[in-house]
């Protein structure tokens, strides 16, 4: 039987308290599995732990307690040696597309940014140029290759930061908060991008309140609300068990069936 590509087991985080008061706990015993080749939508209401849970999984930060499995290999719970190459290989699989798409801008041109991470990674020069011209021609950004990122448009400039990570050869994304800030246009290009890396087989972690917008590309919907896991299941089954408490709105509301909760056009 295939290991999960992650699996989290009793997951905490508790940040002590500067005045001498009571810890917060901002994660409580996470424990879910994450399969291979799957998408799985994080929803939740600010300050729910969705961004907190997306950095302990990128091994980005260290829960407090509890173990993240990658590929069967614990992360955090072994030698300084042993932990190091797990992340190694957790770097070269997994990508981050972060809510404010400028944090992840490093180029001073579009094609120097998508250049950044596979040059970061030891790549020959002709594997880099290859990358970078497939990941252009891919995401729709050839025309603008050589201008700044800094002048993309909102919806451009989360598609380069896709981009970036499909340079690197990552087969599993993590988007924060992928609709943030973006109009309409922005928003169908960036469920455009989720639709083709889930086609082409991609592991897609997707946190997000905006369920309306694309749970209709979810095989799989958690439901986080003050740190605590309320429900996993298939999108329908879980919103059939929504608690108003959890601050989560059922988007069929506006739509037929979960099938149908997208922007994008069929």
């Amino acid at each position: 039987m295939q290991k999960p590509l992650f699996s989290l087991q009793n997951i905490s985080k508790i940040f002590p308290s500067a005045g001498g008061g009571e810890d917060f706990c901002a994660l409580k015993n996470i424990s879910f599995d994450i399969e291979e080749g799957r998408c799985l939508m994080l929803a939740g209401s600010n300050g729910s732990g969705k961004t907190l849970l997306m950095r302990i999984i990128a091994a980005l930060l260290q829960p407090s307690g509890g173990e993240l499995l990658f590929r069967g290999s614990p992360l955090f719970a072994v030698p300084a040696a042993r932990r190091r190459e797990t992340e190694r290989q957790l770097r070269r699989e997994l990508g981050l597309v972060f809510q404010d798409a400028d944090v992840q801008i490093v180029g001073e041109t579009v094609g120097e940014d998508i250049a950044f991470g596979p040059e970061n990674l030891g790549f020959p020069p002709d594997e880099i140029q290859m990358r970078l011209d497939s990941t252009l021609t891919a995401l729709g950004l050839a025309a603008k290759r050589d201008n700044s990122p800094r002048r993309l448009s909102g919806g451009e400039k989360r598609r380069l930061a896709i981009a970036g990570v499909l340079a690197m050869g990552c087969n599993t994304v993590i988007m924060d908060e992928p609709f943030a800030n973006l109009d309409w246009p922005g928003v169908v290009q960036t469920l455009s991008i989720i639709r083709e890396l889930k086609d082409s087989g991609k592991t897609l972690i997707i946190l997000t309140h905006e369920l309306e917008k694309a749970l209709a590309l979810a095989d799989r919907l958690i439901i986080l609300h003050r740190g605590k896991l309320c429900s996993d299941g298939p999108p329908a089954e879980v919103l059939d068990r929504l608690d108003p408490a959890w601050g989560v709105r059922d988007p069929r509301r506006n739509y037929a069936a979960v099938e149908d909760c997208s922007w994008l056009e069929n």
